[in-house]
């Protein structure tokens, strides 16, 4: 069986923080920590009304994050599990570290447009 840890993959730096990622059987297994306050919403930009397609299941281990959707917010603390439906966009603060999982086939667009946009904020 396939494992997957921030010491098994390379972490990629993504401004705010890290990410360690990598898809098994199908679903995106990404660990995240967040050194500054995170806002995704710019990075959003260009989804379906600008925010994020893909369902996640997740576990906050430090810290807090927030979805929002376009009728109401949901906040994660450490020691939380999650399920986040589609049509979100999340902020993180500072210190916050969570590991969530994702079906590739409906993250890859979602990291395309992320992507896009992250190189687009940093050759600005």
């Amino acid at each position: 069986m396939p494992k997957v840890s921030k010491q098994t993959v390379p972490g990629e730096e993504i401004g705010v923080g890290t990410v360690w990622q990598q898809v098994v059987d199908g679903h995106e297994i990404a660990f995240l920590s967040l050194r500054e306050q995170a806002d995704l919403a710019p990075l959003l930009r260009g989804l379906p009304g600008d925010r994020c397609t893909c369902p996640h299941w997740g576990y906050v281990t430090a810290g807090r994050i927030t979805f929002t959707f376009a009728d109401h917010a949901e906040t994660f603390e450490a020691g939380d599990g999650f399920y986040v439906g589609p049509g979100h966009s999340p902020t993180m603060e500072a210190g916050t570290e969570y590991v969530m999982f994702s079906p590739e086939d409906q993250m890859a667009p979602v990291n395309a447009v992320l992507e896009r946009n992250l190189a687009a904020m940093q050759s600005a």
